[in-house]
């Protein structure tokens, strides 16, 4: 299944156009690296939470705007191979020099696809995600996230990629595991919701809520929903 590299980073909103030229034109060189799919994500809909969020997870500023942005492989050694490449490639030493954001607060990670339901249709809008979940939970995360996948796709969506770490590594400045306050015992899942629109985001959720399938057991303890980071993004480049 797809192997995702995903990264969640604090643009200045200033930069929104910089930083998707910027994208854009770096998307060529990653698909020769190896990248099936790139896909850029602008924050639209990023909610403050009480414990995490997503702007907390990158220390985002006042003036700056979250970006939910992933790299698709076909398999992980072709991302092991892509990744190796760019870090010797000085075209992408000339890029790091040029980003127009603080690449020390980006964060990243490599994580294996553990369901990738798809349909047709466009993708206009996107709700990104990432939880932390305990280990020994896996395959039950695996069965609800399945069973959750249908009823999103029961109303709107076109795509629902639920991927498990595997490649999360701690960083000086900022890390998902921090981001999801990942404890002993756990893994953080990175995953995300395509949709065909905002409005068919909107209205989709709207009827989920009220759907019997999507009503959540108080005993269910698969995961810790109040450390779950959410939000919903537009895409600015997808190649």
């Amino acid at each position: 299944m797809t192997y995702v590299e995903g990264f969640v980073l604090a643009v200045p909103t200033a930069n929104k156009e910089a930083y998707r030229k910027h994208a854009a034109d770096a998307a060529p060189l990653f698909r020769e690296f190896g990248v099936a799919r790139m896909v850029e994500c602008w924050g639209d809909d990023v909610p403050d939470g009480k414990l995490n969020d997503f702007k907390r997870a990158v220390q985002a500023k006042d003036d700056e705007t979250v970006v939910f942005s992933w790299f698709e492989y076909p398999d992980k050694a072709t991302r092991d191979a892509a990744t190796e490449k760019m870090m010797n490639d000085p075209r992408m030493a000339a890029m790091g020099g040029e980003m127009p954001f603080d690449g020390k607060r980006m964060i990243i990670g490599g994580f294996d696809s553990i369901v990738d339901d798809r349909a047709e249709g466009k993708t206009g809008y996107a709700d990104g995600y990432v939880v932390p979940v305990p280990d020994a939970n896996k395959d039950a995360y695996r069965a609800m996230a399945e069973k959750a996948s249908q009823v999103f796709r029961d109303y709107g969506a076109t795509r629902v990629v639920e991927a498990w770490g595997d490649d999360v590594p701690d960083g000086k400045v900022t890390d998902y595991n921090r981001a999801a306050h990942r404890q002993d015992g756990e893994t953080v899942v990175y995953s995300w919701v395509e949709w065909p629109d905002k409005a068919t985001r909107t209205a989709g959720w709207e009827k989920m809520m009220k759907d019997e399938r999507m009503q959540h057991d108080p005993n269910d303890q698969t995961f810790d929903g109040k450390r779950m980071i959410y939000g919903g993004f537009e895409p600015i480049v997808m190649a």
